[in-house]
C-alpha cells in the first residue's frame, strides 16, 4: 500500500487473508535537504537518514528496506503480488476502486486541478512502482468514490448550473476511505447490518471530515469541491462566508493563489491560535491560560457540535456517532466539549469511558439513545483489501 504525499512516501506491506502488517514505514522531505526513512514496527522500527532526491528513490530505498538488511520483511520482490495506492481525487469518474492503466493515469492527473498536491503526488507514487516494479498490477482506492452516491441536493452548489456543467463544480467529499471503514466497523462493533444503521462518522485530525451515511449509503458530507470545505481544522478554515475571498483581495492587496493558501495552510487552528495547527499543543496552552488557543479550542468543538446536529436533521435521526483518526480516537477533552449539552436530543456522554483510549470502544452512557463510538481508523488496510479483491477478480 503505497500513499504518496508531495514530500513523503508512506508505506505498508500488508497480508490481506492473514490481516497482518508485516513492514511499515514513511520517508519524508523527499527531494528536500535532511530526508530520513522511518522503517519497521512498533520496538523495530528505525530511523535512517538518506537523501531521497525524488519519489524514484525514495521507492528504490523502501524496496531495499523491504528485501534486505536487518529490516527485511520479505526475500524478494516477487512476493508482492500487487500494489494499491491511495488516491485523493477521482471526480466522477470513478464510484469505485479500478485497476490502473494508462487511462486512469490519464484521468488522476486531470482531476490533480482540484487536489493539486494529493493527486499528483499520487502520480509520482504511481511511476515510481512502475519503474521499480514493472507489470505488477497496481489499484487506485479513491477518497472520493465513497461520496459518488451523494444525491444531487447534497453535492449540487447553490451557483449558475452551467458552472456546474462545464467545470464539475460539486461536491467531491474526502477522506472517503477512512468513513467507509469505520462505518462498516461500527455494523460489526453494534452487531447490526450497516444498511440497517443511520451513522454519522465523524474524521476528527488534522484534516476534518463529517459524513451522514443513511442505511450504508453517503447521503452528505462536510468537505466540498476540495478538502478545504466543512470543518475547521489544523491549518484550513473550513466553510466560511465566500464572500471573504474577494474581501481579501481587495483590503491586502493579495492574489488569489495567495487567499487560496492563507485559507489552506495558514488558518484553522493555527490561524486562531497563532501558535499551532497541532490540538495537542492548543489544549495545554488553552489550560495555561493562552485566550487564542482558548477560542481556538472552543471554536474546533462547535465546528464539530454544528455538522452533527445538522446531519441528524439530514438523516432524521440517528442510531450512532462514529468518532476516529488523531482528535476523535484519543482527546478525551475535546470529544467531551462536542458532546455537552446535547443530551437533550439523545446523546449522553459515559465520562469514564471517555477516558479511555486504544481501542473500539462505546463512551455512550447506558442512558444515551444515540450510542457513540470510538474506531481507530485504518485506511490501510481498506487500500489493501481493495487490491486483493481487484487483482483476484483478475484471476
Amino acid at each position: 500500500m503505497i500513499n504518496a504525499g508531495s514530500s513523503s512516501l508512506k508505506y505498508q506491506l500488508i497480508n490481506v487473508e492473514k490481516h497482518d502488517v508485516l513492514a511499515k514505514g514513511i520517508c519524508e522531505r523527499v527531494g528536500t535537504a535532511g530526508a530520513f526513512h522511518k522503517h519497521g514496527i512498533d520496538d523495530n522500527e528505525v530511523v535512517i537518514d538518506a537523501e531521497m532526491a525524488d519519489h524514484n528513490q525514495a521507492m528504490a530505498l523502501v524496496l531495499e528496506s523491504l528485501t534486505s538488511g536487518p529490516t527485511k520483511a520479505i526475500d524478494s520482490l516477487e512476493e508482492i503480488d500487487a500494489i494499491g495506492h491511495r488516491v485523493v481525487q477521482g471526480g466522477s469518474y470513478f464510484d469505485k476502486s479500478v485497476l490502473i492503466d494508462e487511462d486512469v493515469i490519464q484521468k488522476i492527473d486531470e482531476l490533480a486541478e482540484l487536489a493539486p498536491l494529493h493527486n499528483k503526488a499520487a502520480l509520482m507514487g504511481i511511476h515510481a512502482c512502475q519503474q521499480h516494479m514493472p507489470g505488477k498490477p497496481m489499484v487506485a482506492v479513491f477518497d472520493t468514490s465513497f461520496f459518488q452516491t451523494l444525491p444531487p441536493k447534497a453535492y449540487m452548489y447553490p451557483i449558475p448550473y452551467e458552472m456546474y456543467e462545464k467545470h464539475a463544480i460539486r461536491k467531491y467529499g474526502a477522506h472517503g476511505t477512512s468513513h467507509r471503514y469505520i462505518s462498516q466497523r461500527a455494523a460489526a462493533f453494534l452487531d447490526e447490518p450497516l444498511e440497517d444503521l443511520k451513522l454519522i462518522t465523524c474524521h476528527l485530525g488534522n484534516g476534518c471530515s463529517i459524513s451522514a451515511i443513511d442505511h450504508g449509503v453517503a447521503v452528505d458530507t462536510s468537505m466540498g469541491l476540495t478538502p478545504l470545505d466543512g470543518l475547521m481544522m489544523g491549518t484550513r478554515c473550513g466553510s466560511i462566508d465566500p464572500a471573504i475571498v474577494t474581501y481579501l483581495i481587495d483590503h491586502e492587496n493579495l492574489t488569489a493563489q495567495e487567499v487560496n493558501d492563507l485559507m489552506n495552510k495558514k488558518s484553522g487552528l493555527l490561524g486562531i491560535s497563532g501558535l499551532s495547527n497541532d490540538l495537542r499543543t492548543i489544549r495545554t496552552a488553552s489550560e495555561e491560560g493562552h485566550e487564542r488557543a482558548q477560542l481556538a479550542y472552543e471554536m474546533y468543538s462547535n465546528s464539530v457540535k454544528k455538522f452533527i446536529g445538522s446531519y441528524i436533521a439530514v438523516l432524521g435521526g440517528v442510531d450512532a456517532i462514529v468518532l476516529t483518526a488523531g482528535v476523535g480516537e484519543n482527546c478525551e477533552k475535546m470529544r467531551r466539549m462536542i458532546f455537552s449539552g446535547l443530551n437533550s436530543i439523545g446523546i449522553e456522554l459515559d465520562p469514564e469511558k471517555n477516558k479511555e483510549r486504544g481501542y473500539e470502544r462505546e463512551i455512550s452512557s447506558d442512558d444515551s439513545r444515540v450510542r457513540v463510538i470510538v474506531i481507530p481508523t485504518n485506511e490501510e488496510y481498506m487500500i489493501a483489501r481493495d487490491t486483493y479483491r481487484i487483482v483476484e477478480q483478475l484471476g
